[in-house]
């Protein structure tokens, strides 16, 4: 891919996502997701493989969908209140289907099904951009409308993408598919508290953002996509195969952890609505989608005996860059030590 086309996708991507996260309009808003989405495609589908090629359709075909839905309800509300603003979407079946979309878009149960077979398709690189910054624009949409949702319907599809994520995360050996139901889980747990406190759940998908970002860094840096390549990561980096444990441990949410951070705050406001019945069913939950958490910190840490062996691996033979390994580690050791920033 040439500088030019490159330079051209990464602004349309950037541009799409601040078009659609500072519109008020819902023709704006889907402008912007479109253009997201169209510059996307070419980013998934440049490895030249079948697997590649499925992920670009399945993709593709999953937003279009998802965008669809999204034209259906503002168009709907529109004929019903005559208004095309955001923040005035007052009609129940427009709300119902502008949620569904938007989920559709984010990899949300129970419209989730694209998200782990599009990651297992594409590239380590690739993967990080849809796991992250793709939420960016409809966490916003949602955040926005999220005074009119029905708090069943959000609180409902909360509780289903955790436990599709625990689930779905146990029976996995590939490490895309298993951050992709990680993708999931905490999905659910922003959607899930986006109905009480929507400023509680900005916090946890971007403390998510910002663990996600690094684990992602280091497994390209060291070639993982399987469970079995973590037994062998300690032998050429300690530091970072040390880091990708932490950050693990942290995004299942085990304290004293910084992720252990907005799920304590969750289930502080989830208890101080009355609602102890939901929180007891998000802390069964989240207890499935640890174990698959300490599974990959169980492989990195306990398997393997911290000595170099003679034995020539792939990582030997490749040339590591220390320059984005002295920002990662950093970076990963820091935030996972925020706990003390709570706000209480």
């Amino acid at each position: 891919m040439t500088p030019t086309a490159i330079t051209i996708i990464t602004l349309s991507i950037i541009m799409g996502t601040i078009l659609t996260m500072s519109s008020s309009n819902w023709l704006m808003a889907w402008i912007g997701l479109e253009l997201n989405m169209l510059a996307i495609l070419p980013i998934i589908s440049k490895p030249k493989t079948t697997r590649a090629s499925e992920a670009t359709i399945k993709y593709f075909l999953t937003q279009a969908i998802a965008s669809a839905m999204m034209l259906l309800s503002s168009t709907t509300n529109a004929w019903q209140t005559g208004n095309w603003d955001i923040l005035e979407l007052k009609n129940k079946f427009s709300t119902t289907i502008m949620a569904l979309s938007l989920m559709m878009k984010m990899g949300a149960a129970p419209v989730h099904f694209w998200l782990p077979e599009v990651l297992q398709g594409t590239t380590l690189q690739t993967a990080l951009l849809i796991t992250t910054w793709q939420k960016l624009a409809p966490v916003t949409l949602m955040y926005m409308i999220s005074n009119n949702i029905q708090p069943a319907l959000l609180m409902s599809a909360g509780v289903l993408s955790m436990v599709v994520g625990g689930l779905g995360g146990i029976n996995q050996t590939q490490l895309r598919k298993t951050m992709a139901y990680s993708s999931i889980n905490n999905l659910g747990w922003t959607i899930m508290i986006m109905a009480l406190s929507p400023n509680l759940a900005i916090m946890n998908i971007t403390i998510y953002i910002i663990m996600t970002t690094p684990v992602f860094l280091m497994m390209k840096n060291t070639s993982m996509k399987t469970l079995q390549n973590l037994t062998t990561t300690w032998t050429t980096s300690t530091t970072m195969t040390l880091s990708i444990a932490l950050l693990m441990l942290s995004t299942s949410g085990l304290p004293p952890f910084t992720g252990f951070m907005p799920k304590m705050l969750a289930l502080n406001e989830l208890i101080t609505q009355k609602l102890t019945t939901l929180a007891t069913l998000a802390i069964m939950t989240s207890l499935i989608s640890l174990l698959f958490y300490l599974r990959i910190a169980y492989l990195i840490m306990m398997l393997t005996p911290p000595m170099t062996i003679p034995a020539s691996t792939k990582w030997r033979n490749q040339n590591q860059k220390s320059q984005p390994m002295a920002v990662m580690i950093p970076t990963a050791l820091f935030i996972t030590h925020l706990i003390p920033a709570i706000p209480f």
